[in-house]
């Protein structure tokens, strides 16, 4: 076969294109320190690195939901810790008022330190977050306490109110929630613990049947408290004759507890609720056990033996928020081990991605190197092999 000078310079030509295209590859991994820098120079890593890639996207957003979740964990903790420690001063004063030694005036002062204790647990009900209310459910829009005027409106409001609305209405009585069920007799009104309502009956066969503690206000404004007698063999109820200022009417809507969970994804599948059910801390019947106090205070006739009830109510409330705060706690603690979860993940992730996509640089530098000594070479040939022509001579 006869090689023309035409097919030397063709060669050598493609073969220095050819060349550049590598340097200019070599230089693209250096510049950016990936593989590839377009899906057509590699589709299998370019696949592969589209779904690394949103693994690390992924576990990314997971730890910034973290943050979320130890805002709100942490602000509700300290809302807690803050609302123990008011409650238990509460206690303290209840506990100082119930000595004898004390007089009418002097209860009266301590009440208005319990009012103003109060209203700080209104405050604290009302916590927000990022501009959200942590305390009402997902209605994270609305305070759960909007106004405190309707939190003791009084024993007339239950005579003065139709049968069917009564139901908007609860009453407080020794850290207990009742809310109306029914009528007896010549216009006596029941109202029953809510947490009882629907699991024991309320009327028989021979009319009203106590089995649950009740609370029966009486056409002329006597009010009775009944709970089940535990004595064995005892069929009757027990019941007592407390004072109409002892028992506090709240309408339902004055304490807005939503009890539906926040939750925030933390790995795939894998929510935490949050909140915590305020209902069973900031509720109607912690206000008003404590506006019963305040009352109780300001009665003259009381003595120091009738205030001992109220510190046992007390208790019960400090019992409930230690209750809250240590699920609350056992919730972070498994947060936190999905935290260090999510860590290893991203290490994980990112040098799967790392393997996928990034070049060994030190390689890459040897390459070029070569590559360059290659090219300088093909054009010391090159400008050997192809001869000059007339043009060249002309110039």
């Amino acid at each position: 076969m006869r090689v023309t000078q035409m097919m030397l310079s063709t060669s050598s030509l493609k073969h220095i294109s050819q060349g550049y295209n590598r340097l200019a590859n070599l230089q693209d991994q250096l510049a950016t320190g990936k593989r590839i820098t377009k899906a057509s120079q590699d589709p299998v890593v370019a696949m592969k690195g589209m779904r690394y890639r949103s693994q690390v996207t992924e576990v990314g957003q997971f730890q910034r939901n973290l943050r979320e979740v130890y805002n709100w964990v942490d602000s509700a903790d300290s809302a807690l810790d803050e609302a123990t420690q008011t409650v238990q001063r509460i206690r303290e004063l209840a506990t100082q008022a119930s000595n004898d030694t004390y007089e009418a005036t002097q209860r009266a002062n301590i009440a208005k330190e319990v009012k103003q204790l109060r209203e700080h647990l209104q405050s604290l009900a009302n916590t927000k977050v990022s501009n959200k209310y942590i305390f009402n459910g997902t209605n994270t829009t609305q305070p759960p306490i909007i106004d405190d005027a309707k939190m003791n409106l009084g024993i007339d409001v239950l005579n003065e109110t139709g049968i069917n609305s009564l139901d908007e209405y609860n009453v407080t009585y020794g850290g207990q929630t009742f809310r109306y069920v029914g009528e007896v007799g010549d216009g006596n009104r029941i109202f029953q613990d809510i947490r009882q309502i629907g699991k024991e009956p309320v009327f028989g066969e021979e009319g009203f049947e106590q089995k649950a503690y009740q609370l029966i206000v009486e056409e002329n404004g006597n009010v009775t408290f009944s709970e089940p007698n535990k004595t064995s063999g005892a069929t009757e109820p027990m019941t007592k004759v407390i004072r109409q200022d002892d028992i506090v009417v709240s309408d339902r809507a004055a304490v807005s507890v939503n009890t539906q969970t926040v939750e925030i994804e933390l790995m795939k599948g894998v929510t935490i609720p949050v909140n915590i059910d305020a209902s069973k801390v900031f509720s109607t019947a912690l206000f008003g056990d404590i506006i019963r106090l305040e009352q109780a205070l300001e009665n003259p006739s009381l003595e120091g033996k009738d205030l001992t009830g109220y510190i046992d109510n007390m208790f019960g409330h400090i019992d409930n928020l230690v209750a809250e705060r240590a699920e609350l706690g056992a919730r972070v603690n498994r947060v936190e081990m999905i935290e260090n979860r999510l860590m290893e993940q991203n290490v994980f992730a990112k040098r799967i991605m790392s393997d996928n996509e990034d070049v060994d640089l030190e390689r890459v530098i040897i390459d070029l190197t070569t590559q360059e000594s290659v090219h300088r070479a093909a054009l010391a040939v090159g400008a050997r092999v192809i001869q000059p022509s007339l043009i060249d001579f002309l110039r």
